[in-house]
């Protein structure tokens, strides 16, 4: 198993809460994307290296170099990433079935866009995992084009490069910059082993505040 992957893995085990909780200690509090990109499945988590893309918006666009396009971004993205899309959109869909389909037979771990999804009990029976702002069945053709990739996106406060970590679950998105990944999943296994320690002492009957004090978090 390669390491991004390794990462990936532990950082799926994890949540966000305690991602951002590690970020803000470190110096990063502004990690999160906006709190209107959803889960698909509020009971799916998604973790993994990111891979970006942005589009635009123009409805004088060639219906086969918008779908030439579209299906060069399924073709692009590596195997055990997560798919960051700003399509500088907010009137399409920019995922849907076959695209899915396609992305999850890849080995894509899942989608994020700060746009639209249709087609969305499909992708949630076969299990793909999609972060969208709203739904439409309005699609892309000759209206959208996914015009570059693994180039340096903005989603809200946030800066996205390729190569980063994300971290999604039903509480938020948190984007981990690639230069302190592993550092940060290290601190954030260790905060999770110390939440257990401080829930075990509460349940065994230990003063709340006492068990803050002893292990220096709640």
């Amino acid at each position: 198993m390669n390491k991004s992957i390794e990462l990936s893995n532990r950082l799926e085990k994890c949540y966000s809460g305690a991602v951002y909780d590690v970020l803000r200690a470190m110096g990063y509090p502004n990690q999160t994307l906006p709190n209107n990109i959803r889960p698909l499945n509020i009971d799916k988590k998604l973790a993994g290296t990111v891979f970006t893309v942005s589009g635009r918006y123009d409805d004088t666009l060639d219906p086969h170099e918008t779908l030439l396009q579209w299906t060069a971004l399924l073709s692009k993205a590596p195997k055990g990433s997560v798919i960051i899309c700003q399509p500088n959109d907010d009137k399409l869909s920019h995922m849907g079935e076959l695209s899915s389909e396609t992305l999850q037979l890849k080995g894509i771990r899942g989608y994020i866009v700060d746009g639209g999804c249709r087609d969305s009990d499909f992708i949630n029976k076969i299990g793909f995992k999609v972060f969208c702002k709203y739904y439409t069945p309005v699609d892309i053709v000759g209206r959208w084009v996914a015009d570059s990739f693994e180039e340096p996106i903005k989603i809200g406060d946030v800066d996205i490069n390729t190569g980063d970590y994300v971290m999604a679950d039903r509480d938020g998105i948190v984007v981990i910059p690639q230069n302190i990944s592993e550092e940060v999943i290290e601190k954030v296994e260790e905060v999770l082993r110390t939440e257990s320690l401080v829930r075990k002492a509460i349940m065994n009957g230990v003063d709340p505040q006492k068990a803050y004090l002893k292990y220096g978090k709640f």
